[in-house]
């Protein structure tokens, strides 16, 4: 698969992973849009990779139609989307309607509304490519945050309906997993900080691991291997796991200072 020439949407995009992606896309070839809330964030960005900036929501239903309407008429037509906007908000059993609401717009939500304006088009040409930042925790959990773990669940769930449902009318689907990536995002885990930070890759890693993904058409795309080993040891003993989670909980619980 060769992107270049080819006209792509990279949401999140003012820095980390989504930084990252538009600048390989890019320097593969690729007509790029980047897109995020921060205007000047996102222009700046824009500028240094030396593509194009659509400032905005990519959650909402009308900021995503704004984007896609944006992207169209600067590319001509969108061939791949890179939905990498996510957030994390709230924590445990006390986080907030407002803080589930959130996560579940920008993790889950933005990825159905892009998803509805572009497949249709997609059909008709006969091909496209959505490619969703979801997260080692949507695959296994991430403890410190259920509002993150099951909205990225979720994530990873609707690009498996997706693949699922029209892969074999040209549509590819992929998914991005990784665990400790070294972003802002990853101040923001809480007590697991301590503990993914010491395997975290750079954005730039999971760049390029995504690049080489492209060329295969892989749905999951690991930046950490191990999370294969531990989704299918989750799958094959699910209640082992689970008391292995929970071993790492009580520890995180009785060890307070990796918060810091």
């Amino acid at each position: 698969m060769t992107v270049a020439g080819q006209g792509v949407v990279v949401t999140g995009a003012a820095g980390g992973i989504g930084k990252a992606l538009a600048a390989r896309l890019a320097d593969g070839g690729a007509r790029v849009v980047v897109n995020d809330l921060d205007p000047a964030r996102t222009q700046a960005a824009a500028a240094e990779i030396g593509v194009y900036a659509v400032a905005g929501d990519a959650a909402s239903e009308a900021g995503v139609s704004a984007l896609v309407s944006a992207a169209r008429d600067h590319l001509g037509h969108i061939d791949a989307w890179f939905a990498n906007a996510g957030v994390v908000r709230g924590a445990g059993l006390d986080a907030s309607e407002t803080e589930w609401a959130a996560s579940w717009e920008v993790n889950t939500m933005a990825h159905v509304r892009a998803a509805r304006l572009l497949v249709p088009g997609w059909l008709e040409r006969g091909g496209g490519r959505f490619v969703v930042t979801a997260s080692a925790a949507g695959l296994l959990t991430a403890l410190g945050t259920a509002p993150y773990s099951v909205t990225k669940h979720g994530a990873v769930a609707f690009a498996e309906w997706l693949s699922a449902t029209y892969r074999h009318r040209g549509i590819v689907v992929q998914a991005i997993c990784p665990q400790g990536v070294r972003t802002d995002m990853l101040d923001e885990t809480g007590p697991m900080r301590t503990v993914l930070a010491g395997d975290a890759v750079t954005p730039e890693d999971v760049a390029e691991l995504t690049w080489h993904a492209l060329q295969d058409n892989r749905f999951l795309i690991l930046p950490h291997l191990q999370i294969g080993d531990y989704y299918r040891h989750r799958a094959t003993d699910t209640d082992r796991w689970l008391g292995g989670m929970n071993k790492l909980q009580r520890h995180l619980e009785s060890n307070p200072e990796t918060e810091n």
